[in-house]
């Protein structure tokens, strides 16, 4: 236990300091894991089409996970990104064109926001989107949609939206948007690829193959859509944080699509609305 209270201990430092990616510039990207991601991405290659709805969107819902300030806002918490990360800024750009495009011709929207209570726990993570901060609301690209009617907006206290979207009398959030709205196919998009979406997509098949959601046929998940964070292995050593924090963008964000796609997700590499 003494291991992980370490852990625990530099891990809330490293976030602190600066955030996981305030440690990284393009000298610091290892080699190494560039090679050895080309490998994995050849023994286990992802399978995605493209998402044509510009003739018929009838039916399919927008789903974003968590693209608040304290994920996706440069500067704006422990946890977000301390200098411009392309693979988050894609991200934020294309959600923002698609909810303008969903919402444009009535098709539903729901954002999850992550939102935490001041001082309430979510190990290993340091405190982050703590109510009243500002780091639980949307980014400013994205903010327009609190007063959008077409959009549902939930806010979560845990990583799985799916499990957060509980109410107090029993209900759930997402299944009265899907059934309200009659959706019958999904597309997410969101932060981060390999836990918040990841956790959220595989309750939602999970949800639907067991009948819960009679409506629902389709998940699908937008690649450039989503984003995870950057900690390379050589950067991990760097600051004294134990090997298995190594959690390098490419690598990760593939492994969340992999997994996802593996539970029954399709993934898309283009989206036309």
């Amino acid at each position: 236990s003494s291991d992980l209270h370490t852990f625990d201990v530099n891990l809330t430092t490293l976030y602190f300091a600066g955030g996981w990616n305030g440690f990284l510039s393009g000298q610091q990207k290892n080699m190494t894991t560039d090679n050895n991601f080309q490998h994995f991405a050849e023994d286990m290659p992802l399978s995605k089409t493209a998402l044509d709805l510009s003739s018929n969107g009838q039916g399919f819902g927008l789903i974003i996970v968590d693209e608040v300030n304290g994920f996706a806002t440069v500067g704006a918490g422990n946890l977000a990104p301390q200098v411009p990360n392309e693979q988050v800024s894609v991200m934020v750009s294309e959600t923002n064109r698609l909810a303008h495009s969903f919402t444009q011709q009535a098709m539903p929207v729901l954002a999850f926001l992550d939102t935490h209570d001041s001082g309430k726990q979510e190990p290993p993570y340091p405190p982050h989107c703590e109510s009243g901060t500002g780091e639980e609301d949307l980014v400013p690209e994205l903010k327009w949609l609190e007063k959008e009617p077409q959009a549902t907006l939930v806010r979560k206290d845990c990583i799985n939206g799916f499990i957060g979207a509980f109410q107090q009398d029993g209900s759930n959030a997402v299944i009265d948007w899907v059934k309200d709205n009659n959706v019958a196919n999904v597309l997410v998009v969101g932060i981060c690829t390999d836990i918040c979406v990841m956790d959220f997509v595989l309750t939602l098949l999970s949800a639907r193959n067991h009948g819960m959601l009679p409506s629902l046929k389709e998940v699908v998940v937008y690649d450039k859509g989503c984003s995870t964070y950057d900690l390379p292995r050589n950067v991990v050593e760097e600051i004294g944080l134990p090997p298995s924090a190594s959690h390098p963008q490419d690598v990760t964000h593939y492994m969340g699509l992999y997994f996802m796609a593996s539970r029954g997700a399709q993934l898309v590499e283009s989206v036309q609305v």
